[in-house]
């Protein structure tokens, strides 16, 4: 059944709306900016397409009727809301407002966003940002589904219909449990890798990928037994002895040198050259590039607070 269309316009609500509140057919007219016979012609036409006597017509000032005050009150906040959309059309097309759905990795999302949504907050108070953490893999398939706007993820991201703006690269430091012999290192290189046990995330995870082919390249030992679901679940296997693993810059930034845990240190792999791309990635005919290109200018901002990141422009 086809929706019904309503039979009167925002304009003549308008009308409406400055007749009540100037209780003169020939102010009213001139607020609005037409002639006194046009008004007195659209305000006809809105009663008759509601079947309802709306202006008490007579000597004096002009009074509503009941419906009239009632269609009124409601044809104010019809036109409140219609200017809401305006302000938020001029807002989208300069900045950033609205609801935003963004996934994020959960190797990245809970050691950088917390410090995005309080810039955020402050520089577009007008922007929601609506967080979800998942693997990459599954964060994909749900910008491609359309249940994210747009993903903060690891570059690079296959596929033509996905656009991505590049924020930084992350160093991964190598986790090593305390009493290992090259603990002592202060930085680590391809060779001492050679044989070494090394663990990794699961292969939903760029990350995995990533390690398998330094363990490819230096020798080491890729665990097959052993695939964590989480960097914590990396660290703490790490802190049992049951190997070496990778990790990011954030995430040691904020668990392992904020909370001082003397069972696992961390080293520099390749004088810090070994990291990860992090980008913001949305699908390319969304038409909101210009409002995420400036979300991504406001990470990067948001990024520079930390000297472990390169960022990239």
């Amino acid at each position: 059944m086809p929706q019904s269309i309503p039979p009167f316009t925002l304009r003549q609500l308008r009308y409406l709306v400055a007749l009540e509140e100037t209780q003169h057919f020939r102010e009213a007219a001139e607020s609005c900016g037409i002639s006194q016979p046009s008004l007195s012609v659209q305000i006809k036409t809105l009663e008759e397409a509601l079947g309802q006597t709306l202006v008490e017509r007579g000597r004096g000032p002009v009074q509503l009727t009941l419906a009239g005050r009632e269609v009124a009150r409601r044809g104010r906040e019809m036109l409140d809301a219609a200017q809401d959309i305006l302000d938020l059309s001029v807002t989208l097309k300069s900045g950033l407002a609205g609801t935003v759905r963004m996934g994020t990795s959960a190797t990245l999302g809970p050691y950088l966003m917390p410090f995005v949504v309080g810039d955020l907050h402050r520089s577009h108070p007008d922007l929601r940002l609506y967080i979800r953490e998942a693997a990459p893999r599954e964060l994909m398939r749900q910008l491609n589904d359309g249940q994210q706007d747009l993903i903060l993820t690891q570059l690079p991201v296959p596929g033509a219909a996905f656009q991505s703006a590049r924020l930084f690269r992350e160093p991964l430091s190598v986790a090593l449990p305390s009493d290992h012999p090259l603990a002592g290192r202060e930085s680590l290189d391809n060779p001492d890798l050679a044989d070494q046990t090394v663990l990794a995330l699961s292969p939903a995870y760029a990350l995995h990928d990533q390690i398998s082919a330094v363990c490819a390249e230096t020798g080491a030992h890729m665990s097959r037994d052993y695939e964590g679901t989480s960097l914590d679940a990396l660290r703490q296997m790490v802190a049992m002895g049951m190997g070496m693993t990778f990790l990011p810059a954030l995430y040691v930034r904020s668990e392992i040198d904020a909370r001082a845990v003397g069972d696992v240190v961390t080293r520099p792999f390749r004088g810090r050259r070994f990291s990860r791309s992090i980008g913001l990635v949305w699908r390319r005919n969304s038409g909101a590039g210009a409002a995420f290109e400036r979300l991504a200018e406001i990470i990067r901002m948001t990024a520079r607070r930390f000297p472990e990141l390169v960022i990239e422009s």
